[in-house]
This record gives structure tokens, sequence and C-alpha cells, in this order.
């Protein structure tokens, strides 16, 4: 059987934690930042666990995660 490929945009967008579970980082983080309140700010500096729905999903795009 062939080897599967890499989605790269999904490489880039998703990462595993060391127990496997999948992050991503919060959207509208960059565009107008100087605009969003300090603590809109900051809060965008956390990762957060991927929806359960999109798992599947993710783990379809990134084969060796």
């Amino acid at each position: 059987m062939p080897k599967l490929k890499t989605h790269k945009g999904a490489k880039a967008r998703f990462k595993f934690s060391g127990s496997g579970k999948t992050l991503r980082m919060k959207r509208m983080s960059s565009h107008l930042r100087r605009n969003k309140a300090k603590r809109t700010r900051r809060m965008f500096d956390d990762t957060v666990s991927t929806a359960p729905t999109d798992i599947a999903k993710v783990h379809r795009l990134l084969p060796y995660g």
C-alpha cells in the first residue's frame, strides 16, 4: 500500500499534544489586532483542543500525526 500524503495546510494549523489530543489556535487573531482589546488579544495566545466532531477529519488529513 502506498504512503499517505500529509495535508500541508492542516499541518500548519493543527498540532498534537503529548497525550495525543488535537490542538488548534483560535481564529481572528492576527487581522486588525491593534483595534482589539488587550484582554481579547491575550485570549488568542492559548491553544484550544479541537471539537470532537472535527477530530476524525483532522486525523484523515494528518495520517502520521
